[in-house]
């Protein structure tokens, strides 16, 4: 199995970038066509998603359909599926980002009963404890 680094996936998705784009498409598309699975980790999707955010202005609505698909893709192997499945779900339906939700579902799987945090959106989340800062 080969891992994909983050840049190789937003060449491949993105196709913004003519050279890289092609290499990215060719390399995904050989691999996947002689029977190899490609490797996706958690960090790859959060920074996939922080990319498309920050530098595509791309809406939660679209990057939730990109994730969906990377994530149904069958030549590609999500570490934890399940934990992205669950992250992605609460992405969909809450306003923490993405990451938060990684990082809460990854705890819960570790048995953490709960995740601190300072982030407010995250707080708000099942599985989280907002600590609060006196001021």
């Amino acid at each position: 199995m080969t891992g994909l680094d983050t840049n190789v996936l937003v060449r491949y998705i993105a196709q913004d970038d003519e050279a890289q784009a092609q290499i990215a498409t060719e390399f995904i598309e050989r691999h996947c066509a002689s029977g190899g699975k490609l490797f996706i980790n958690h960090i790859v999707l959060c920074e996939l998603v922080w990319v498309f955010k920050k530098c595509y202005k791309l809406s939660k609505s679209k990057t939730v359909i990109i994730l969906e698909r990377i994530v149904n893709t069958s030549q590609f192997a999500i570490e934890n599926p399940q934990i992205i499945r669950q992250a992605l779900n609460d992405y969909k339906n809450g306003s923490a980002d993405f990451s938060d939700y990684v990082v809460g579902r990854t705890n819960q799987h570790c048995r953490c009963g709960k995740t601190v945090t300072f982030d407010r959106l995250a707080g708000k989340a099942e599985g989280f404890e907002l600590l609060k800062t006196e001021k």
